[in-house]
């Protein structure tokens, strides 16, 4: 029976959750909790060193982000189904990790209750899309002329753009995200033009609007 259960390697740097979810998926009979890792660069060894069928991958880790480490573990790895977990609700980065090529997207306030079910589905290699995901993918369809300004941002600047809206300065951000004032400064320019906004404070605002911040 062993041979036929999926395997999961769950990457959060959050150990409490980690067991958390650890044990909803021991409860199970046909899901196998093979390896767990608290940061991106652990998640990425284990891809390489194990043969898991689902990597359970945060979208915030400390060292770098999980949509970084999710195209790096594609390009070495393009058959493992990759499910982001994330604090964030779906509408914010759900497209980008989709895009990037994720299995699925879950928010952890639904995680308890849909992540046995979002493993099975992405295990099949099918993909696992909340109603608040469907909608947010229709809702972009033949419209990407009146996308909105932050859909043309990469996904370091939207990450930018969602820290200096949460009150972050350019030195906390770099310090958070560990890279340079000077890159930070860069990113935050870059976006500047990108979406014809002059200060934190327009920046900020449009952030509020968009509900791109909570």
């Amino acid at each position: 029976m062993d041979n036929k259960k999926i395997k999961v390697i769950l990457a959060d740097d959050h150990a409490i959750l980690r067991q958390g979810l650890a044990q909803i998926l021991a409860e199970t009979d046909d899901i196998e909790v093979i390896a767990q890792a608290n940061n991106a660069s652990e998640a990425i060894k284990l891809t390489t060193k194990t043969d898991a069928d689902v990597l359970v991958l945060d979208i915030s880790l400390p060292d770098r982000s999980g949509l970084e480490a999710l195209k790096l573990i594609k390009r070495n790895n393009y058959h493992l189904a990759v499910l982001m977990l994330s604090m964030h609700r779906e509408d914010q980065y759900a497209i980008r990790s989709l895009k990037a090529g994720a299995a699925g997207y879950l928010s952890k306030q639904s995680a308890s209750s849909e992540l046995v079910n979002a493993i099975r589905i992405v295990a099949t290699g099918k993909k696992f899309i909340t109603p608040e995901v469907a909608e947010a993918l229709a809702n972009q369809v033949g419209m990407e002329s009146d996308a909105p300004a932050h859909e043309s941002l990469s996904d370091r600047e939207f990450q930018t753009l969602t820290l200096i809206a949460s009150g972050l300065s350019v030195s906390e951000i770099a310090l958070k995200l560990s890279l340079s004032v000077k890159t930070i400064s860069m990113y935050r320019a870059r976006l500047l033009e990108k979406m014809k906004l002059k200060h934190n404070a327009e920046l900020t605002h449009y952030a509020i609007k968009n509900h791109l911040v909570d």
